[in-house]
């Protein structure tokens, strides 16, 4: 099958999936590129359609759509039309699967959906079992992020919780651990975790709640120059996930 034109019904109702609102109506979103779409299959995600450049060989075995640049850059958002996209059913977790996890990690209010997928990839990268995302936060299937994240989206369970009652229902028997300017914590390089831990982080521009500051057990900070004032939140995460689960 080939599509030459952006007017098509399926061209048109997949573009719809860009937006987030569409996103949540159908349940369904889309992997832009190849890693993306490799690691998809690999992961066995389900897949509704795989669109790819006209000429491109790879994926022929599972009967792509074939489409031209123009058709591409309708339904995809990066600058350069990718060789290949997909529409993927968004994967569903139990949230009783909370209790059983030992490694967990929360971000609060994240509002950049690059930032969020880095973020995502660097706690696949450290065998987080789950990331909570809570308050208000950037939709986890938002493109950018989805593109950010490189295929590790669906390495590591992803849950949104936005009621604090539910929060302190899944746990109430974790370490809870803040992460906090040095005023307000203990050195990372003294820490000590527990054997079930969730790890919070804040947003870059308001850090995290009093809430949830109120909620945590303990609370840690990265020690560094006084010269620097802080550091992005993918590099934060990085340094205190490796230090506290590798």
């Amino acid at each position: 099958m080939k599509i030459t034109s952006v007017n098509n019904e399926l061209i048109k109702e997949t573009a719809k999936l860009l937006q987030k609102k569409y996103r949540e109506d159908t349940g369904l979103f889309i992997i832009e590129g190849e890693k993306g779409v490799e690691e998809g299959i690999r992961a066995k995600l389900e897949i509704t359609n795989i669109f790819v450049l006209e000429g491109y060989e790879e994926f022929k075995d599972i009967n792509p759509i074939e489409v031209t640049a123009s058709v591409m850059a309708k339904i995809t958002e990066a600058k350069t039309p990718p060789k290949v996209a997909a529409i993927v059913k968004q994967p569903k977790h139990d949230f009783k699967e909370l209790k059983n996890m030992k490694k967990v990690v929360l971000f609060e209010g994240i509002k950049d959906p690059g930032n969020l997928g880095t973020i995502i990839r660097t706690a696949a990268a450290f065998g987080i079992e789950g990331v909570v995302l809570y308050g208000d936060t950037v939709d986890i299937y938002n493109p950018k992020c989805v593109r950010s994240a490189v295929g590790n989206l669906w390495k590591t369970k992803v849950f949104e919780i936005k009621d604090f009652e539910k929060l302190k229902l899944y746990f109430k028997d974790f370490q809870r651990i803040a992460t906090l300017p040095a005023s307000d914590a203990i050195p990372l390089n003294q820490f000590i975790p527990s054997k079930k831990v969730l790890v919070m982080f804040g947003s870059e521009a308001d850090g995290l709640s009093e809430e949830l500051k109120m909620f945590a057990t303990d609370n840690i900070t990265i020690e560094m120059s006084d010269k620097v004032e802080s550091l992005n939140l993918s590099i934060s995460a990085g340094i205190i996930l490796y230090k506290i689960f590798i």
